[in-house]
């Protein structure tokens, strides 16, 4: 009696381990299923499916500044097929545009960037200081070093995704601003000769 009774313990204990592992699993199946389904459907642009994430976006971050303009910053990757095109971006603290780096009567200048930002097929697309990068324009209130924004991309085909990127203080990159191409300038109380850090 004393040998069979330890083996039937053992044996109810496996039957509720495996009654709780099926339970488990078909509880995760379940769940599951609309994920699957919906990637399994449009193979070719899984990459471009909004629930996937059009892009990956590896370290984002935005410069703390506590008025006028500040920027996001963060590396775009595109592990898709084909290129992707950034349009536009947008967060609820500020308008925004996307800015390039380019020489202007021998000096590097800060301008919208015509055309969007491409990301090309299974490769990255650095968005930092100096380079491209998403600005906003106008901050409706200070952002401070921990603070998280919202990001929302807009992409050439009208497909969006958002993201979200902490603030921290950012003092280098001093380019100068090119004034002339965003008509929010005057109300910014912009200067010619603006930094990219001008709120610091």
């Amino acid at each position: 009696m004393r040998t069979t009774s330890p083996n039937a313990s053992r044996r109810r204990s496996a039957a509720i381990l495996a009654a709780a592992i099926l339970t488990v699993g078909v509880a995760g199946c379940g769940s599951s299923d609309s994920p699957s389904t919906a990637q399994a459907s449009p193979p070719a642009s899984a990459s471009a499916n909004p629930d996937a994430g059009v892009l990956g976006i590896r370290d984002p971050w935005v410069k703390a500044a506590d008025k006028g303009m500040t920027a996001a910053f963060g590396t775009l990757v595109n592990d898709g097929d084909t290129d992707v095109t950034v349009t536009s971006a947008a967060t609820s603290l500020s308008p925004m545009e996307l800015h390039e780096m380019a020489m202007k009567d021998g000096k590097m200048v800060m301008r919208q960037k015509q055309g969007g930002i491409v990301i090309k097929a299974k490769s990255t697309h650095a968005l930092e200081p100096g380079g491209d990068h998403l600005m906003l324009m106008n901050l409706a209130k200070p952002v401070q070093a921990g603070d998280e924004l919202t990001v929302t991309l807009t992409f050439a085909d009208g497909k969006t995704q958002q993201f979200r990127a902490v603030a921290k203080p950012f003092t280098g990159a001093q380019e100068s601003y090119a004034p002339g191409h965003g008509e929010p300038m005057p109300s910014m109380s912009a200067t010619p000769e603006m930094s990219m850090s001008p709120a610091s």
